[in-house]
């Protein structure tokens, strides 16, 4: 007698034979004859008689077809068997209709999922192919069922769950002073360690786009200053060798020469070693800024992610106040002011100014200069963004000005906003460290189905309720990934388990990874914190204190359990302030689906980016500030904060000075400006004419708005999903 029953998706359910009744009923109902109870219940009394204990959904449906031949209703086994092969076909036709929008390259929101991954190429679309076929098999086979419920009713999304069966983490810091040391093997040959800031930048570009291929999140480098300067040192002693090659002179007096700066000059006037001296200067500094041409020039065009992405990449940098650092400093920004290729913007690496009181922000400070460098690129260019180690949150008891390496007590991000210092496990640090991975809760979602109770307090009281079930579920689901991928062997992440992860040097390559992964973090994220208040108050946190309120009741809420949750399964929980992609527009469209147009909540494509002000709420820069400010101490996970200004800003750095000096004022950890710069898609000229038609250079009419998507920049529009350009439209400026 059937018992049990092994579902499609390898779920095991109970038999329930008024399922065999019901397919039979149909197949009945569409034939002349019509109904037969009798025979029904004959034909489903002995399948469950004669069945197996265990069977399949597919062997009963075997029987069913049988049982039906050998009755005197032949003609509806004709019409179940049609009817199963229509269900067949209609349960492939989902995958079959995507991947023909994949074939035809047509622009929607599974082709334009991420902005920086061109789906329209053959490694593009292989990837896509992989992808969409790849989550249904997490979906059936490696979620528990009630993670399942949650994503398929809207109430959670994981990221990146295509790469759940792989095992890969999400992100990493990398120390890049041991890849130059000690050079590193990626499976496929070794490299050798570093001698020339040449081969140190090459070492870089490689190290990143190699555990590209072993992540699926990104790359940084957290001090790009400090690991590179001693190679302005060895390069500089190189040109001083031959000069004394040249001139058969010894001149090694001058190798540990001390200097403020590397600064080149003509060498008009000078004689003996100070012409030498200054000569070995001005070939450096050379050096330097080519081989900060090559870096840039590397990391957006060397591909990744079988040749359809450049690598995700990141630099942090602004507080090595050495000669040498300083050096590398000035010519990756005069670098990126220059641009690429015919002067476009560089796409990546995301550049992070580390602003730092007593180093790197303060007229009186040492790189001072060199910070108001940075804002006059960034002004330009929109890069370097801006990271407050002043923040309260953000500093390390351990660091101290005058120790050489201070840069392992600093923190750094990913340039999206992805955050990793804390650490249960080992020094707080960012380095050697990343996100593992990471799901966001759609509180939104949570907040319209609380809208019901008609008193505030009682309709409030049911959305924390809410809230506490699905983060509940929501961290079981990380710890059941961390499980899973707790058991990768090193050998998988040739790069990432032998140079770079913390600890890795005590793994052999047969080890699995658990040892060292908890270092790193689990994420919760959020999403539209702004149309969530709506729900729960009529206004979000930009136009109202009350709402402002409870979203910081809210969000500390959530930190407040993502550290029970540190407690009780032992992991780096930490609450994210989601970077929203293609995300953004999958929740509001599920939820418009399911509750309509609701005035500001979804009547637009896309939901508000975690805690921030409503992209179209008109209102000051200032305002902004300390509306989102509290939220950075809660979202330790990562956060980011922008504003808008109006106009061409290249010749406005102060624009961008005054913008980091609210950072400071109101104890904000990260962010950035947008601002306008259009670009020809044909010859590459950009231009901040906000009305600009016709390419001054060319001619050309196909002229693209340069923006950032969600921390990062995208090279053309033509790449942004639909909810994300409707956002785009939205944007206004803060004064």
């Amino acid at each position: 007698m059937i018992q049990t029953v092994v579902k499609r998706d390898g779920r095991v359910v109970g038999f329930n034979k008024e399922k065999i009744c019901a397919a039979i009923r149909r197949a009945m109902l569409h034939t002349e004859k019509g109904e037969d109870e009798a025979l029904i219940c004959k034909i489903a009394d002995r399948i469950e008689v004669s069945g197996k204990e265990k069977m399949t959904v597919e062997s009963i449906q075997d029987c069913v077809e049988m049982e039906l031949m050998k009755s005197p209703r032949k003609e509806v086994a004709q019409r179940y068997i049609a009817y199963r092969n229509q269900r067949n076909v209609a349960r492939k036709a989902k995958t079959r209709d995507i991947f023909l929008e994949i074939i035809e390259a047509k622009n929607n929101d599974v082709t334009r999922e991420n902005a920086n991954m061109n789906a329209d190429t053959p490694a593009g679309m292989m990837m896509k192919f992989a992808s969409e076929t790849t989550k249904p098999f997490v979906d059936d086979f490696l979620l528990s069922e009630e993670a399942r419920s949650a994503v398929e009713h809207g109430y959670i999304h994981i990221h990146d769950k295509d790469y759940y069966p792989t095992r890969s983490l999400t992100c990493v810091q990398h120390p890049l002073d041991k890849i130059l040391k000690y050079g590193f093997s990626a499976g496929h040959g070794e490299s050798r360690p570093a001698k020339r800031i040449e081969t140190a930048s090459i070492l870089g570009c490689i190290s990143m786009e190699t555990a590209q291929n072993e992540m699926h999140g990104g790359q940084a480098i957290p001090a790009f200053d400090f690991y590179l300067a001693p190679f302005v040192r060895n390069s500089f002693i190189e040109e001083v060798k031959i000069m004394e090659e040249m001139n058969g002179e010894d001149y090694s007096d001058l190798y540990n020469s001390k200097f403020e700066d590397y600064e080149t000059k003509s060498l008009d006037g000078l004689t003996g070693k100070d012409r030498i001296k200054q000569h070995a200067i001005n070939r450096t500094v050379g050096r330097v800024h080519q081989a900060m041409e090559a870096f840039i020039h590397n990391m957006n065009t060397i591909h990744s992610r079988g040749g359809n992405q450049v690598v995700f990449s990141s630099i942090n940098y602004g507080t090595d106040t050495s000669a040498e650092g300083r050096c590398i400093i000035r010519e990756i920004l005069k670098t990126t002011f220059q641009g690429v290729g015919n002067g476009s913007t560089a796409i990546f690496p995301i550049q992070i100014w580390k602003k730092k009181r007593g180093v790197s922000y303060l007229p009186t400070d040492r790189n001072y200069d060199l910070y108001t460098l940075a804002c006059k690129v960034s002004a330009r260019r929109f890069f370097p963004n801006f990271l407050n180690l002043d923040a309260t949150f953000n500093q390390n008891d351990k660091w101290n000005p005058q120790d050489p390496e201070r840069y392992k007590w600093e923190i750094a991000t990913m340039g999206c906003r992805t955050r990793v210092f804390e650490n249960r496990f080992g020094d707080k640090t960012s380095i050697g460290r990343g996100n593992l991975s990471f799901t966001t809760v759609n509180i939104v979602r949570i907040a319209i189905e609380s809208m019901g109770f008609v008193d505030q307090k009682e309709r409030i009281a049911h959305f924390f309720k809410r809230l506490d079930e699905i983060l509940d579920v929501t961290a079981r689901q990380l710890d059941d990934r961390f499980n899973f991928q707790k058991m990768a062997r090193a050998k998988q992440f040739p790069l990432l388990m032998s140079a770079l992860w913390n600890g890795c040097e005590n793994l052999k390559p047969e080890d699995t990874i658990e040892s060292v992964i908890n270092q790193g973090t689990l994420g919760i994220g959020f999403i539209g914190l702004a149309e969530c208040l709506v729900a729960l108050t009529g206004h979000h946190h930009g136009e109202s204190e009350e709402a402002q309120q409870l979203g910081i009741s809210i969000i500390s809420h959530m930190r407040d359990k993502a550290n029970d949750y540190s407690e009780k399964y032992h992991h780096n929980y930490s609450v994210l302030a989601t970077p929203a992609e293609g995300l953004s527009g999958k929740f509001t469209a599920k939820d418009k689906k399911s509750f309509g147009v609701l005035p500001g909540i979804t009547d637009r494509d896309y939901y508000t980016n975690s805690n921030h002000v409503p992209v179209y709420y008109k209102c000051s820069a200032a305002h902004k500030a300390r509306v989102e400010a509290p939220y950075h101490d809660l979202t330790r996970g990562g956060h980011i904060f922008y504003i808008e200004i109006d106009g061409d800003a290249t010749h406005n750095p102060q624009a961008v000075m005054n913008f980091v000096d609210l950072m400071d004022k109101y104890n904000m950890g990260y962010g950035s400006v947008n601002h306008n710069r259009n670009r020809c898609m044909d010859c590459g000229y950009e231009s901040a004419d906000a009305n600009i038609e016709n390419c001054p250079n060319c001619g050309g009419s196909h002229i693209d708005r340069l923006q950032r998507i969600t921390g990062y920049l995208v090279g053309t529009t033509d790449r942004w999903n639909r909810a994300k350009l409707a956002e785009l439209k939205d944007r206004v400026t803060h004064d």
